[in-house]
């Protein structure tokens, strides 16, 4: 495990590396009493956990986690400070830990333990569905590639379902908006369907798509997705939502809102 920690005061940033130097699970430490060479440094280097004090000149730690998120989100972040009032503003950002100065080997080893924690198992789990941004399924971290556009936004559509069934006439309504479900559009939308199932088959992954007594479904044991990992109230993925859901859809827009809604009641703490 990889540690970067950042403070502007080089008595108290050099008990913090001694410290964290002192764990078994801890591979490498870097300090800097400057938050914009740990950002430069990030840049172009890997690390698993920021330790940042909050109450620094230049830059506070809320903002140095900002930007250190936006250059790799999957960073964990434990503030340090000797002001327990900056709590709540730490919390927002979803910080992993949180420690008052001044910190026993005990206590860091705790929130270290416990930021390792709230990380996904894996970064790239066999099956996972990505929905933060624009729809993506992915096997073993590769895209795949749909024959129709459509038999994907009919994927996507059941992922945004988790799980629930759903019949043909109402995947159709999301999908083509005002057009008629006639008898030339039913075969249509067959065709859809079917191609979305061979696309599944062809990859090995046909299992996760069910379709029996008139509905289709998605069955949530069978894959991942960023989203099932945010209402789960998943820490990284939390962190990764920036307020964008299947982008390219415009029915995805009530599941943004209510995940937005989700997301700022985790920030009121």
């Amino acid at each position: 495990m990889k540690i970067i920690c950042v403070d502007d005061e080089e008595l108290v940033l050099n008990l913090v590396v001694n410290k964290c130097n002192e764990l078994e699970e801890v591979s490498e430490v870097e300090g800097f009493s400057n938050p914009l060479n740990a950002i430069k440094y990030l840049k172009s280097s890997e690390a698993d956990i920021a330790i940042l004090d909050i109450d620094m000149p230049e830059m506070n730690g809320i903002s140095l986690a900002i930007r250190l998120k936006e250059i790799n989100p999957d960073i964990s972040i434990i503030f340090l400070t000797g002001y327990s009032h900056y709590a709540i503003e730490a919390f927002k950002i979803h910080a992993q830990g949180y420690l008052l100065k001044p910190i026993n080997k005990e206590q860091l080893k705790n929130e270290i333990s416990y930021a390792v924690s709230k990380k996904a198992p894996s970064k790239y789990p066999h099956i996972l569905a990505r929905t933060f941004g624009d729809f993506d399924l992915l096997i073993d971290g590769t895209p795949v590639s749909f024959e129709r556009l459509k038999s994907k936004e009919l994927l996507a559509f059941l992922v945004d379902k988790s799980g629930a069934g759903v019949t043909r006439a109402v995947a159709f309504a999301a999908l083509y908006e005002d057009a008629l479900y006639d008898r030339k559009m039913q075969k249509q939308f067959d065709v859809i369907i079917r191609s979305l199932k061979k696309t599944l088959k062809d990859n090995g992954v046909g299992d996760i798509l069910e379709i029996k007594s008139g509905e289709m479904r998605i069955n949530p044991d069978k894959l991942d997705s960023d989203l099932y990992q945010l209402i789960n109230g998943n820490a990284q993925a939390i962190n990764e939502y920036r307020g964008e859901y299947m982008s390219s859809y415009y029915w995805a827009s009530i599941t943004e809102a209510a995940l937005s809604r989700q997301t700022e009641k985790r920030l009121d703490i």
